[in-house]
């Protein structure tokens, strides 16, 4: 396995601390479990015995124990599986140990001379264990904390996004352009039509007070999404009348579904933004639940030709904040004809 995958799963390179560890395990246990029991005339041999057997057994276990947490990682990688991926590796590691001990010890036995009367059985077995024990904790305390860490990194991107998000939001309603498109709007309506002029404002109302209480928000129901893009819809429709054709059809039963908030006006302007919307080449627009599940924000491709190309900062805002909700990625499809968004709808009871 190379080093950046096994780097990827463990949490950490582990070289160099199996380069210095291993060394000094074999020199210390010796000195901690290991007590000579022969003739003196043998004492100076017993030390140096005892370091090379523990050399070998801290090899192979080290090697052999590394397998089993890239094995058990890669089924349980995340924060909150800590206890289950613990769990499994001890039972392995344990019945691992006791397949490798007996060979391990015939092997000992076979290559050093009265190696029964310098390295007793019992405190050899003692001190392989404690070595299992604590390879196992240092593996996972480094794991825990570069998770703990990668939590708490996630959770601050996740609140910058949202800041981004909530900024970005006003700023697309408040900027001058908006503004003075809706005022024109506005302007035209009230000497034409007085009642749908207050049904403008009303309107204009709502939008804006929805931006301002999503502040706070990281999840909302897809119905209250969806009454916001209404508002939303109806200021553009006074705006480009019949140029602009929304088509919505969303089952009852998916409208308690949680949504990123915003997403969907943020889908919606992009495609104004990006297309051409006149009386021969319409901008039409779909809102609908795929065979998947997925909410689908679907127009006609008719590309305007763009002074400065896109930062495509709307797109990766959603993406990047449906990671920490959802499993299922935000896709994006370009066709020649059609642009098309799925997003997740996540159900919290599910």
């Amino acid at each position: 396995m190379k080093i950046c995958k096994r780097k990827q799963v463990l949490g950490f390179d582990d070289t160099w601390l199996m380069i210095l560890g291993i060394p000094i395990v074999s020199l210390i246990m010796p000195f901690m479990f290991v007590q000579y029991n022969g003739a003196g005339a043998h004492q100076p041999d017993w030390y140096r015995t005892s370091v090379i057997i523990t050399f070998i057994h801290a090899c192979i276990y080290i090697f052999v124990f590394r397998k089993i947490f890239i094995f058990v990682r890669a089924k349980f990688p995340l924060f909150e599986d800590a206890g289950k991926r613990i769990g499994f590796e001890l039972i392995l590691v344990v019945i691992t140990y006791f397949i490798l001990d007996p060979i391990l010890s015939k092997i000992c036995i076979s290559a050093f001379i009265n190696i029964e009367s310098i390295l007793p059985g019992v405190s050899m077995s003692i001190s392989t264990l404690v070595m299992i024990f604590l390879v196992v904790a240092i593996y996972e305390s480094i794991y825990f904390y570069q998770q703990l860490k990668q939590s708490i990194q996630e959770k601050e991107e996740l609140q910058r996004e949202n800041i981004k998000s909530q900024l970005e939001g006003l700023k697309s309603k408040v900027n001058p352009h908006f503004l003075f498109n809706s005022l024109n709007t506005l302007a035209y309506l009230i000497p034409e039509d007085a009642e749908k002029s207050v049904k403008f404002v009303q309107k204009l109302s709502k939008v804006y007070r929805y931006i301002l209480e999503m502040s706070d928000e990281k999840l909302i129901p897809l119905q209250k999404e969806l009454d916001f893009l209404n508002s939303y819809i109806f200021l553009l429709k006074e705006r480009f009348e019949e140029n602009l054709q929304v088509e919505i059809d969303i089952p009852k039963a998916r409208l308690t579904d949680k949504i990123i908030p915003l997403s969907l006006q943020i889908l919606f302007e992009n495609a104004i933004k990006h297309n051409i919307i006149s009386s021969s080449k319409p901008l039409k627009i779909k809102v609908l639940i795929n065979d998947n599940g997925k909410l689908i924000v679907e127009n006609n491709l008719q590309k305007k030709k763009q002074i400065k190309d896109s930062t495509k900062f709307g797109l990766e805002n959603i993406k990047n904040r449906y990671r920490f909700f959802s499993n299922e990625a935000v896709d994006v499809i370009a066709t020649s004809s059609s642009f098309i968004v799925s997003l997740p709808l996540i159900n919290v009871n599910r």
